[in-house]
């Protein structure tokens, strides 16, 4: 029997493994044993981070699908959304697997440093923060559109992205991600229904004389440009990391990523094939601005909390790898200190 992993025994004393969690995961986690401290991280239950990992990504990426199946085609463009997210349920086992066999990586950086050492980490933690960045540069962009529809265009757009930058930011400010997560539960319900909506509102005014395509020739450029919308529709595995370190059990977090990856492939799919059949081959990215006027302004009024949540996950997700990196095994992490806010 290894002594690698914990066992655990039921009534009739035979051995039960526990999903294959290392006795030491805690002694060598980032958070450590949070037993007397002020700030606890490890609260998450695999249903909360379930619910943040579809927060952050089912979100304005899934406006740009409709767009991709016009360039090469409703049946080509549904394969690939498919694919994709059988291909993002791989990776996430995959990042599952490494971060149960490493409790110590909180982050891109931490497991740069195990694969390829010092230039590894720097690497791929800055890549992370400018990932993230720009994530939420997208999210603060969405919002600005939004807003924009929603008023007529009436301020500069400047300045709508000031307005949904400030409880963008304010969201992001929590500690620990249990902070965030309850409020990501409006998030989740904000951009199912705004797609159940937008995809109304396609049905009920259709785009007149449309055209709809099985398969459309297209440039390597145009296909590959086509390529990348579902793959940033897809794209937040940079956080699930950061995720699973504060789960309260970190083995049950595949269980997360299935309820994650089941739910995006099959909304997605859905959401860009109706759209595209009712909005034919010239529906705009993001798709909710090829809507009647009515139906996008309520479609887009009420994916903005969804829009709000995923830009503050970014940015925490940003600030919390700094965080972490500068306060590891410091007081500051776990006690409410001045330094540490």
């Amino acid at each position: 029997m290894d002594d690698k992993y914990v066992e655990e025994y039921s009534n009739d004393s035979r051995p039960v493994y526990n999903s294959g969690r290392p006795a030491n995961y805690d002694n060598e986690d980032v958070f450590g044993h949070e037993e007397g401290h002020d700030i606890k991280y490890k609260t998450l239950s695999w249903q909360l981070v379930a619910v943040l990992m579809i927060a952050e990504i089912v979100s304005n990426g899934m406006l740009s699908l409709p767009s991709s199946l016009a360039v090469v085609g409703i049946v080509p463009g549904t394969i690939i959304i498919v694919f994709l997210g059988v291909f993002a349920t791989y990776t996430s086992w995959l990042l599952v697997k490494f971060k149960m066999r490493h409790p110590e990586v909180h982050n891109m950086g931490d497991a740069g440093y195990i694969l390829f050492g010092p230039f590894g980490r720097e690497l791929l933690a800055f890549g992370t923060v400018v990932f993230a960045v720009f994530a939420t540069g997208g999210q603060l962009l969405a919002g600005q559109i939004a807003l924009a529809s929603l008023s007529n265009n009436k301020l500069c757009l400047m300045l709508y992205t000031g307005i949904f930058a400030i409880p963008t930011l304010l969201c992001s400010l929590p500690r620990t991600l249990d902070g965030l997560s309850w409020i990501s539960i409006p998030s989740v319900l904000s951009i199912a229904i705004a797609g159940i909506v937008g995809m109304v509102g396609a049905g009920l005014h259709p785009t007149p004389g449309k055209t709809i395509d099985i398969v459309v020739p297209s440039t390597f450029y145009e296909a590959f440009i086509s390529i990348t919308n579902p793959v940033f529709a897809y794209a937040g595995h940079f956080m699930f990391f950061v995720m699973v370190s504060e789960m309260k059990r970190p083995q049950d977090a595949m269980k997360a990523a299935y309820t994650l990856q089941g739910f995006a492939t099959v909304f997605y799919a859905v959401f860009a094939a109706v759209t595209y059949v009712y909005l034919g081959s010239t529906v705009a990215s993001p798709s909710f601005s090829s809507l009647e006027i009515t139906w996008q302004k309520v479609a887009y009024g009420i994916a903005l909390p969804n829009f709000l949540i995923a830009g503050s996950l970014y940015a925490h997700t940003a600030s919390k790898l700094m965080f972490v990196r500068i306060f590891r095994k410091s007081r500051h992490l776990h006690s409410h200190t001045v330094l540490g806010w």
